[in-house]
């Protein structure tokens, strides 16, 4: 890669890291080039990790080599993807934690934060390489195989998604979902948490609510013995394994060293909630960081957390970068909609479910059930989407 090429950074290789490298890739002029920075050596796909934490045979496939991801872009061999940890950005250049072609200060003029947030395992992996997370989940595969009993914490799309597939793949076992608010699903219209529990009735799972879990520092055994777990509502529930499904942390230390000189003393980040405060462009909401940008779970956009509205935000950073290359004002901006959600209930069975759009005088949601449900998820299309053409099943498993 010649070195005289302006530097365009995105920092986080998952669905909104990848959707914007690749949408950068395809528009930016030849003077640019897009390097995607990302500690992991393959693409997650995370959207399968709960399904393929209880089912064999397919885990291998939830990690794409992300060696054909520029290859539809007008200059493949400009683009580039740096496997290593961001760990701080500073406002001329980020900071690796290893060298990549002899630098670990890494000069840009553009920066685009999808750091997302961190979850719990089984929903992410805690190793960089596939090898280390493939044995991972199979391991977990094993744990909730040899166990009678097994409880999840966490009644968001996880938790759900997970005891569908335990109770229809294992339908002996027993399952039980301990959620801490009222309703599972509680950031959409009580018709989903309705539409949800009369599916954990078809297939016999119990659903506690208005209680959480008390996890001891050690974490729970998960050893085939049968163990107690203590809820806040006093009461005890005998298991044999419990799968954590809780909630989100903003991947937001990176930014820590940025100061912030906003007329209203508004951080980079949002003290509230951990997310980065940008504009309407995508752009950080301090001006004097104005080509910095962040999207999808990490931007305090006030959106769902999804990978379909950081798409949306993925083409706006886009369109505004080239715009900035070009000496134009960037004037593409996100319009934040209703909160939709694919939501998988069972190894067949899914549901589309979207909130009302009040905008549009909309009180009911929209809801589309679906029962084509594949056991891999359709998992093979993403590694199509990340310019993989695999000719063998072999090359799953590289």
């Amino acid at each position: 890669m010649a070195t005289s090429l302006r530097n365009i950074i995105v920092v986080g290789g998952s669905f909104v890291g990848r959707t914007t490298a690749q949408e950068l890739a395809r528009i930016v002029p030849a003077t640019h080039r897009v390097l995607l920075t990302e500690p992991h050596s393959h693409f997650h796909h995370l959207f399968t990790f709960p399904r393929f934490a209880i089912v064999p045979g397919q885990e291998h496939k939830a990690f794409i080599p992300y060696s054909g991801i520029f290859n539809a872009s007008p200059n493949p061999s400009s683009h580039g993807v740096v496997q290593a940890r961001v760990l701080s950005i500073q406002p001329t250049h980020v900071e690796l934690d290893r060298e990549w072609q002899g630098l670990k200060q890494v000069p840009f003029d553009y920066v685009v934060l999808a750091t997302g947030t961190r979850l719990s395992k089984p929903a992410a992996m805690d190793d960089d390489d596939k090898a280390s997370s493939v044995e991972y989940l199979q391991n977990h595969q094993a744990g909730v195989n040899r166990s009678r009993s097994i409880l999840i914490v966490g009644g968001g799309a996880v938790g759900v998604q997970m005891a569908a597939d335990l109770k229809e793949y294992y339908p002996e076992k027993e399952v039980t979902v301990v959620q801490s608010r009222a309703q599972v699903m509680p950031n959409f219209h009580s018709a989903l948490h309705e539409l949800i529990k009369r599916r954990f009735d078809e297939l016999g799972i119990r659903l506690i609510t208005g209680s959480r879990a008390t996890v001891p520092p050690s974490g729970f055994p998960n050893d085939g013995s049968t163990f107690d777990v203590q809820l806040t509502n006093g009461t005890t529930e005998s298991t044999q394994f419990v799968i954590l499904a809780t909630g989100q942390t903003p991947n937001n230390q990176l930014v820590a060293d940025l100061k912030s000189s906003h007329p209203d003393g508004k951080s980079v980040v949002n003290p509230d909630n951990g997310f980065i405060r940008v504009r309407p462009t995508m752009q950080f909401l301090d001006e004097q960081y104005s080509n910095l940008f962040a999207v999808g779970d990490i931007a305090d956009t006030g959106a769902q957390k999804a990978a379909r509205p950081g798409s949306a935000q993925a083409a706006v950073v886009a369109k505004n970068i080239q715009a900035l290359i070009e000496g134009r004002a960037p004037e593409d901006t996100f319009v934040k909609g209703p909160g939709a959600i694919h939501l998988t209930l069972g190894m067949k069975h899914n549901v589309i479910f979207r909130n009302p759009n009040t905008t549009e005088g909309q009180t009911e949601p929209w809801i589309n059930p679906k029962d084509d449900g594949r056991e891999d998820m359709n998992v093979e299309a993403m590694w199509e989407r990340l310019g993989i053409s695999v000719e063998n099943p072999r090359q799953y498993h590289l």
